[in-house]
């Protein structure tokens, strides 16, 4: 398949480089190449789903809420009051 590129680029208003030219009509062909693929894929057919099925289930011995904070705060490398303390990752910086 042959594709004008510089005609469509005129047609869009588009100004490219030559660089750009020579890229683009490398990469479009590819990319309408892919596309006709997936066209012809065949989407009539429904894909079979599994079953759905609800998976939760009632706790049968829930426990006592905060029964088990002490013990995990105490085996905690750091700590600031009541909560486990880590080290930042993201940074909060504003632009």
């Amino acid at each position: 398949m042959t594709v004008d590129i510089a005609a469509l680029a005129r047609l869009a208003r588009l100004e490219i480089s030559g660089d750009e030219l020579a890229k683009l009509e490398k990469e479009i062909p590819e990319i309408l190449h892919f596309v006709e693929t997936i066209q012809k894929a065949d989407a009539g057919k429904e894909a079979k789903s599994p079953e759905h099925r609800n998976i939760m289930r009632a706790d049968e011995n829930p426990i006592e809420s905060g029964k088990h904070t002490k013990a995990l705060l105490d085996a905690a490398p750091a700590r600031e009051g009541d909560r486990i303390a880590v080290k930042q990752v993201i940074s909060r910086k504003k632009k």
